[in-house]
């Protein structure tokens, strides 16, 4: 378990975590313009 701590993998920990926020923030984005899609078919249809 020490390996683990050393500090260039706590570096790319880092490096990859903020990918992930990025990622997760990008996700969202995209999920809410879905739903405004969604949203503007559905008042069209009824």
């Amino acid at each position: 378990m020490s390996e683990n701590l050393n500090s260039n993998n706590i570096k790319n920990d880092d490096l990859n975590l903020s990918v992930e926020d990025s990622d997760y923030k990008n996700l969202i984005t995209r999920l809410k313009e879905i739903k405004k899609t969604i949203t503007l078919l559905e008042k069209k249809i009824k």
